[in-house]
């Protein structure tokens, strides 16, 4: 057995209790394997030399890649799609190869390891997420208990909710329909009451922090987005423009060529979340721009762009078009560094009415 002076990087295959581990020289030939438990592992890096460390972008994988790069140690987390591309059957050792597989090539861009506040942030989005699904489910039985007895409910949530609180004084409906009405707008209550404050949380942070208030500066960027965006990306300026950052959440469209064939489609790739939450923004901003061209007021630059794509193009076009503006205005405009918050300023309101200023958004003529 070669002495731990040969290793040079070490893959590992996270798991929850056994972690499987490949020592490689500065080859990345693998020559030796070990499979730990949770303390093992923990116990293996007490006074490790400094090594290369590489780990699938995976769960836990920011957690210990924070833990094993404080050691001193330098890490590098890949995109899990290509190393699964690399795997020719499925065990933890194949994984650990795969993993300096997908290290040696050169096109792969590792994935930035998040902060733990960046986690905390993901993980409100991810639970508002959740309680808004749970709210429309709740919803959606209603529509089809009170549809069995002849009820129409109008569609959103609103109007549904406010409808359901006059079925519920419904002498008519069968007490225990009442009392489901009852239960289900309760539920629909406490939903609604957590949504609110995730949201206040997001709004607070926004007022401490320069790039939250510069994200919200943006058309249809609020700061439930503009979060979103925060926790998700990190350092947005290690793209190297502003399309790549609207192709990295996937707003611009996917290609497929062959030969002098070239087709554009659909791209399912990048944070889907983050996405949706931009389109939806956009779609806010488009509306507000069509209704502005009834009246005499002035279109922004980017409401009369989206509402000419509109009349040529239809409607949910022109959104996915003005949210990918809305993208590339989010890189384009990064003049902070994406660390910075107003605490680390020397004058938080100069700053923030600066950046407010360099992105202003100009007026059509």
């Amino acid at each position: 057995m070669q002495s731990t002076a040969t290793v040079t990087t070490i893959a590992i295959d996270l798991a929850k209790n056994v972690f499987q581990l490949a020592l490689a020289d500065r080859d990345l030939r693998v020559f030796r394997s070990l499979r730990l438990r949770r303390k093992e592992f923990l116990a293996f890096w007490s006074n490790y030399p400094v090594v290369q460390v590489v780990m699938e972008a995976c769960g836990s994988a920011h957690h210990f890649g924070r833990w094993v790069s404080a050691l001193g140690h330098r890490v590098t987390l890949l995109p899990a799609q290509h190393v699964y591309r690399r795997r020719r059957n499925k065990t933890d050792a194949i994984d650990c190869v795969a993993l300096l597989e997908a290290l040696r090539a050169a096109d792969i861009r590792p994935v930035p390891i998040k902060t733990e506040s960046q986690q905390v942030i993901q993980m409100l989005h991810r639970a508002r997420q959740q309680w808004q699904k749970m709210r429309t489910a709740q919803i959606n039985l209603a529509h089809g208990a009170l549809r069995e007895f002849g009820i129409a409910v109008p569609e959103g949530a609103a109007r549904a909710v406010a409808c359901m609180r006059a079925e519920q004084a419904n002498a008519q409906l069968d007490p225990m329909i009442r009392g489901l009405l009852q239960s289900l707008l309760q539920e629909i209550a406490m939903l609604e009451r957590r949504v609110a404050d995730v949201d206040r949380q997001f709004a607070a942070a926004s007022r401490t922090d320069v790039v939250l208030h510069k994200l919200q500066t943006l058309p249809g960027i609020g700061w439930v987005t503009a979060s979103a965006i925060r926790a998700s990306v990190g350092d947005i300026e290690r793209f190297a423009n502003a399309r790549s950052f609207s192709a990295w959440i996937g707003m611009t469209p996917a290609q497929t060529a062959s030969g002098d064939k070239r087709k554009l489609g659909r791209s399912k790739q990048g944070d889907t979340y983050v996405r949706t939450l931009v389109i939806q923004g956009a779609r806010a901003v488009l509306a507000a721009a069509q209704r502005q061209r009834l009246t005499t007021r002035p279109l922004s630059a980017l409401g009369h762009w989206a509402a000419t794509l509109a009349d040529r193009r239809g409607f949910n076009k022109a959104a996915v078009g003005s949210g990918q503006q809305a993208a590339a205005y989010c890189r384009r405009n990064q003049k902070v560094p994406i660390k910075g918050r107003i605490d680390d300023c020397t004058d938080p309101a100069s700053t923030i009415r600066s950046t407010s200023k360099r992105l202003t958004w100009g007026r059509s003529p």
